[in-house]
């Protein structure tokens, strides 16, 4: 059916529906009346279809053609203003530019069979008014998210829009989550609240689009604002590790203002070692001091630039000019890591493990923290406010589970907690092996001696021969997690997104349900920050 005839069966139908519809005040003899319902029955039938094919033909326009990359990511924007759809837009730019097919669409175009195609998807959604959704996403919410919909092939991540002066938060995208939950849909990560365009939060989003993508490089879509602060203690955390390096690091600023608190991510902006930037220039024929047109020297603009290191590349840019050279290197994205102290310390220390790419290089934000810079350099960093990661009310009992450097937000809540005398709080820990990496080990140990940790279990899974991690104790003792989350408890998770945050949620999922883990969520109960 051509566009010019379903205008016009429209312009026939309507019409003809309310001539033929009879009115209250005259309704006629009971033939005429019974005549006139069969033709409205009919024209309302006609227009119904009408409708229904008109959905589906826009539906069909955005399915991808066949032969597209079966990975390739959704992403469905539900935006009032026209912000949504412009963030939208972003997100697919900075999966495509990492290699990862994107396939935007509104929610007006949304329907079940559509979400049935992929098998990743991204929620960019804005609340409206009192807590509604936007004006194109009613139609979703009355025919999609009124019917029981099975969706548990579905990999999504959500990003809700909304403003903190209302009472209604992002609601909209609370429910949109609270949906895809209960359709069995898996998480890719927690969800992110953005309060009225938060750069931050944004970053957060960003950060995690790169590791959906399998890439740190995706330039930051609003550079952060740096602080200086200086490079105090530096400690090899996990000598003797079959694992990565991993080191514990102290940072500290003259800066009064600066403050966090437990579950806040430190954004780090990392720098090239000189020796890597010496190497490029040389390679490329320039001097370490040829000057920007503002003065600057070449060597200092490349230390925050992403570099080349293969040969095709660097040759790509032989013969640039200075300014040139510039303008052609991307700069280095920032790197999130949990923060494990709190301001009382004096100090804020990072866990990081050192990250290698398949040629043995470190990575850059790793590599810049934990063997480049030296002691006592300036670090550029800025924190980052991570309010779903916050602590609850003092009063709620308090599940720690995490694995790996994931230990370092727990730690900074334990600290907190320790502080103000809460003493029901319970830590499930994982790692390879006790001995090496078992990290804040004597801390953990006298909170526990001293009552501040009512419960401290742990899973190193390379000291016996079965495999054990963290969601095998949690299984174990679900009727102890039973009990504690009948007492009001909260469950916190840090750590890996690829293995131990899934592992967890199947575990919940199966001692709650679906219903009962989206009642935790719905509730704030169950937080994460996973990587």
């Amino acid at each position: 059916m051509s566009a010019s005839m379903s205008i016009s069966l429209r312009s026939l139908v309507l019409p003809l529906f309310f001539l033929a519809a009879p009115s209250h005040a005259a309704l006629g003899p009971a033939p005429a009346r019974a005549t006139g319902a069969a033709l409205v029955g009919a024209l309302y039938l006609l227009f119904c279809s009408w409708t229904t094919w008109q959905h589906r033909r826009k539906t069909r326009a955005v399915l991808p053609v066949a032969g597209d990359d079966a990975g390739a990511v959704l992403i469905a924007y539900a935006s009032q203003t026209g912000y949504g759809e412009y963030l939208a837009a972003q997100t697919q730019l900075a999966l495509q530019s990492a290699g990862v097919a994107a396939q935007p669409v509104s929610f007006a175009q949304l329907d079940g069979a559509m979400l049935a195609h992929f098998r990743r998807a991204l929620f960019i959604v804005s609340t409206t008014g009192e807590g509604d959704a936007p004006d194109s996403a009613v139609h979703f919410v009355r025919h999609q998210m009124q019917a029981t919909a099975t969706l548990a092939g579905l990999e999504y991540g959500v990003l809700a829009l909304g403003d903190s002066s209302y009472d209604h938060f992002c609601s909209f995208g609370r429910a949109v989550e609270g949906w895809l939950v209960h359709a069995h849909a898996q998480p890719l990560f927690d969800r992110v609240d953005v309060d009225n365009g938060d750069e931050g939060a944004l970053r957060h989003w960003q950060q995690q689009l790169g590791l959906l993508a399998g890439s740190s490089d995706m330039v930051d879509w609003s550079a952060p604002h740096y602080r200086n602060w200086q490079l105090a203690e530096r400690e090899l955390f996990n000598p003797g590790s079959a694992g990565a390096a991993t080191y514990r690091l102290a940072l500290t600023s003259t800066d009064p203002a600066v403050h966090w608190q437990a579950g806040d991510i430190a954004e780090i902006g990392p720098r090239n070692p000189p020796a890597v930037v010496a190497a490029l220039l040389a390679e490329l024929g320039l001097a370490a001091a040829t000057l920007l047109d503002d003065g600057t020297p070449m060597a200092a603009a490349l230390a925050d630039r992403l570099l080349p290191h293969d040969q095709a590349a660097i040759a790509a840019l032989r013969g640039l000019a200075a300014g040139a050279l510039l303008a052609a290197l991307k700069p280095l994205a920032h790197r999130e890591y949990s923060i494990a102290s709190l301001p009382k310390d004096g100090k804020l220390e990072l866990l990081v493990r050192q990250a290698r790419h398949p040629d043995g290089r470190l990575g850059a934000g790793s590599g810049w923290l934990t063997e480049c810079a030296p002691p006592g350099a300036d670090i550029a960093l800025r924190i980052r406010e991570n309010r779903g990661f916050h602590p609850p009310a003092s009063q709620v009992p308090l599940i720690l589970i995490g694995n790996g450097t994931g230990i370092a937000g727990l730690y900074a809540h334990l600290k907190a907690r320790a502080a103000a005398g809460n003493t029901r709080n319970w830590l499930i820990f994982g790692e390879r092996n006790a001995d090496a990496d078992f990290y804040f080990r004597t801390e953990l140990q006298q909170w526990q001696q001293q009552g501040v940790l009512a419960r401290l279990d742990t899973a190193f899974s390379r000291d016996q021969p079965a495999r054990i991690y963290v969601q095998d104790v949690l299984r174990a003792a679900a009727v102890e997690v039973s009990a504690w989350l009948a007492d009001g408890a909260a469950i916190y998770v840090c750590g890996s997104a690829t293995g131990m945050a899934p592992a967890v949620n199947a575990v919940l999922t199966g001692l709650l349900g679906d219903d009962g883990v989206a009642d935790l969520i719905a509730a704030g109960r169950y937080r994460r920050d996973v990587y």
